[in-house]
């Protein structure tokens, strides 16, 4: 029988694999990167009210909070629209490669945001980002697009998760996550209006059964259930070991993308180079961060 403590991180695994899976569903549905965004958060949105209602959490915030919920649900839609175009424009693989050069990105922006001092292994670990980032262009110029989308959405995310990090101190991930699908189904809706093509006309809403399909488990098991999930699982297991495990993320979608897809996610041996510096070095950055944790504490007792 398994113990309590490794259920939990049996459990975390399969979250990261459901977030790896993210990837595979936005190759598989048709529609376009901004009218699926939209689809998943209104989705999200209606199955989130359901969950708070039925926990009696109640939604009632400030003005300032609002405000700062629509902030972030604006960097969230667009790290999901980028995220997705990157793999219309290229494949999953670049798209997850990409992805994984977030932590460059937080390296600078939650000294700015947090306003504490820069750690120089960030810096040295980010430029080493860069040269995987480098391998990859070279190699894979062809995804140019995707390449330059994969990197954006990186920086969306990355600022995306500081942001919320300061929000979560005040809040709860419920409440935050509710109201941030709200701003992003909104802002999303503005864009769309203004697009032109297609934009909520019939054939708009008239959906195959594959690509509602694709899009219910997308909201529901990779935005819904993995969110609560995610919140759950952090009471049990370190913040330490759940970043890092979320780290995993692009080795499970890549694995699952050369699966499913075959040769057209076969990418040149530099490619998988520069994915796997980029990779190797978000998990240096954790096992350091882990271990100046460890010393801090022990110096204090």
């Amino acid at each position: 029988m398994l113990s309590g403590k490794l259920k939990h991180l049996i459990h975390l695994h399969i979250l990261v694999f459901i977030a790896g899976f993210t990837a595979i569903l936005g190759k598989l549905i048709s529609l376009e990167s901004i009218a699926l965004v939209w689809f998943r958060m209104l989705f999200a949105l209606v199955l989130m009210y359901l969950y708070l209602k039925f926990r009696a959490i109640h939604l009632k915030v400030t003005l300032k909070s609002l405000i700062e919920f629509c902030f972030g649900g604006i960097i969230i839609a667009l790290h999901w629209v980028t995220f997705f175009e990157s793999i219309n424009q290229s494949n999953v693989s670049i798209a997850l490669a990409m992805f994984s050069s977030g932590a460059f990105f937080a390296s600078i922006i939650e000294p700015l945001i947090l306003k504490r001092q820069l750690i120089w292994y960030e810096i040295i670990f980010g430029i080493i980002v860069v040269i995987g980032v480098s391998l990859i262009f070279q190699s894979e110029y062809r995804f140019i697009n995707g390449i330059l989308l994969g990197i954006l959405s990186a920086f969306f995310s990355s600022l995306f998760a500081v942001f919320n990090g300061k929000l979560i101190k005040t809040h709860k991930a419920s409440v935050i996550s509710f109201y941030e699908f709200v701003f992003g189904v909104i802002f999303l809706s503005v864009l769309l209006f203004f697009n032109t093509y297609n934009s909520f006309s019939f054939a708009f809403f008239d959906l195959n059964k594959t690509d509602l399909f694709y899009l219910f488990i997308l909201a529901s098991v990779c935005t819904a259930y993995a969110f609560i999930a995610a919140t759950h699982v952090m009471k049990y297991v370190s913040p330490y070991t759940v970043v890092l495990t979320y780290n995993l993320e692009p080795i499970y979608g890549i694995l699952m993308a050369l699966y499913l897809f075959g040769d057209n996610e076969k990418m040149s041996i530099p490619f998988y180079v520069g994915a796997l510096i980029i990779i190797a070095t978000v998990l240096a950055n954790g096992f350091l961060k882990s271990y100046e944790a460890k010393k801090r504490k022990h110096s204090v007792k």
